[in-house]
């Protein structure tokens, strides 16, 4: 720990909460006494989160007497506003940017946050507690606290399977965890869209869970077209954070595709006129909504399982505009936890960078890792040693790849349930695919493209030899930088394998 840290602290929260009412929020992470759930106890002064975390997560009586007097994590935020104000508040919005402090204490279970009242740093259940300090309490129990949805998938024989997917932020995981598969006969049914927390159980499946309860989804781009589940969702019971608002009451964002009605005005998140057409967002990019996951219309009958659902395949993937096909599947656990390493995707306005930059994220968990991202592969790879294990299929998808004119060539949304099909098959254990120097990708024919005529399925899964070797190098490059002599050996030979294969294309 910093030897400023503790000195941080005293100088921050003394006082700090001075004329505001302090709230005490005992909460559970994952269903009332779930052998996988974990609970936690927050402090705040900001009425914001009290709401937020009685939407997303299991708060109350029943977390307490669940907890008796076991262990918790101590979770303490203050918005470092005192009251009477000293100076004026920026944009209405409690908050101390010039003294923000948000730090973890793993080994202590500890989060501490000051000065913010953004989502995921003042409702500390949610990316502080269920992934960073989950995934230092995972490693010393043997399971794994992932940054994935969890979907239920059911084939047209009614036969079901679930998947964990892990995606950065804004690249469509609420959106494959509610979609409407366009293929017939197929039902996705939702489990979790952010987080999961998965243990090998008695028979060696690995079961998730997801530890929270409601959805904090990115307002912008989410429309009854592209996610008609989420508007469904969000019609009531609903927190809406940095939207813009209508002159009747409602909300407004970008890509809502509804049509604003006459005499209907809009003011920004920041409460300025705005009107279509005029410069900058109605809405923050990063804005959200918060609703109760048992609102939404295909949750998974199973969401609240206290054993979790068995999880029999585990999708990787991110925007990646040039290069990588559409969907492949690793050779084997080691080859697939490589292909989790070396995830990229391009930068999106849920994470700091504002340009279209590749930058690498691996396992989507970059800004979420609880410990030495080394030793995360080392507790990875460690998985196939559990005895008896069936350890699930991994696969990346990128449905985000265009052409030379920069339009996508895959049409995305409901039409992933393809993709999804055959990852179904291939865990059934169907011989439909062939092998390239990057994993498995569909034999031609093996994906169902019934009815979509415009897509050019060669160009959708080419892998340009020149674009492979510069990937290879630029893996190669933050591996041994960034992870240095922490890289497990494994990872290095499984990088060294793919570049030998990439140079014989």
């Amino acid at each position: 720990m910093p030897p400023n840290f503790k000195g941080a602290v005293d100088e921050r929260f003394p006082g700090c909460m001075k004329g505001r009412t302090m709230y005490v929020i005992p909460y559970s992470m994952g269903p009332i006494g779930s052998p996988l759930s974990k609970i936690g106890i927050q402090l705040t002064d900001s009425a914001y989160v009290v709401a937020s975390m009685r939407i997303m997560t299991r708060m109350g009586t029943a977390a307490l007497r669940t907890l008796g007097d076991g262990e918790f994590v101590k979770c303490l935020h203050s918005v470092g506003r005192p009251l009477p104000l000293e100076d004026e508040l920026v944009n209405n919005w409690p908050c101390n940017p010039e003294k923000t402090l948000i730090a973890h204490v793993p080994e202590r279970r500890e989060i501490v946050s000051f000065g913010s009242g953004y989502g995921g740093n003042s409702l500390l259940g949610k990316k502080c507690f269920a992934l960073r300090i989950a995934s230092c309490i995972a490693k010393d129990e043997g399971w794994l606290a992932e940054h994935m949805l969890i979907l239920g998938l059911t084939n047209p024989e009614g036969k079901k399977k679930y998947v964990a997917a892990a995606f950065p932020s804004a690249c469509g995981k609420t959106n494959l965890a509610m979609m409407n598969p366009t293929l017939p006969g197929w039902r996705v049914e939702c489990v979790g869209d952010d987080i999961a927390w998965m243990k090998f159980d008695s028979d060696g499946r690995l079961r998730a869970i997801n530890p929270e309860n409601g959805f904090f989804g990115v307002a912008p781009g989410t429309s009854t077209r592209t996610n008609p589940n989420a508007m469904h969702t969000i019609q009531r019971n609903t927190i809406f954070t940095n939207v813009a608002e209508t002159s009747e009451g409602g909300v407004y964002w970008e890509g809502i595709d509804q049509m604003i009605p006459a005499g209907v005005t809009i003011s920004t998140w920041q409460g300025k006129p705005w009107k279509p057409g005029d410069a900058g967002p109605a809405a923050h990019p990063n804005s959200r909504f918060c609703a109760p996951a048992r609102q939404c219309p295909i949750m998974d009958p199973d969401w609240e399982s206290p054993k979790g659902v068995p999880i029999d395949a585990i999708i990787l993937g991110g925007r990646r505009p040039a290069g990588v096909p559409l969907v492949y599947e690793a050779f084997n656990w080691r080859h697939g936890v490589f292909v989790g390493s070396a995830m990229r995707s391009e930068s999106t306005a849920a994470a700091e960078h504002k340009g279209k930059v590749i930058m690498h994220d691996p396992f989507a968990m970059r800004p979420f890792f609880g410990y030495n991202f080394g030793r995360y592969l080392e507790h990875w790879l460690s998985m196939e040693g559990h005895k008896g294990v069936r350890l699930p299929k991994i696969f990346h998808v990128n449905w985000f790849r265009k052409d030379a004119a920069g339009n996508f060539l895959w049409p995305g949304f409901g039409e992933n349930s393809r993709v999804l099909d055959w990852i179904f098959r291939r865990v059934d254990g169907e011989e439909s695919a062939k092998e390239t120097p990057i994993g498995y990708i569909p034999k031609d024919g093996a994906l169902d493209l019934t009815g979509l005529s415009k897509v050019n399925y060669q160009e959708l899964f080419s892998l340009p030899k020149e674009f492979w070797e510069q990937e290879v190098r630029e893996v190669r490059q933050y591996l041994t930088e960034q992870v240095n002599e922490d890289l497990p050996k494994e990872v290095m030979k499984e990088l060294e394998a793919l570049e030998a294969r990439v140079k014989k294309m």
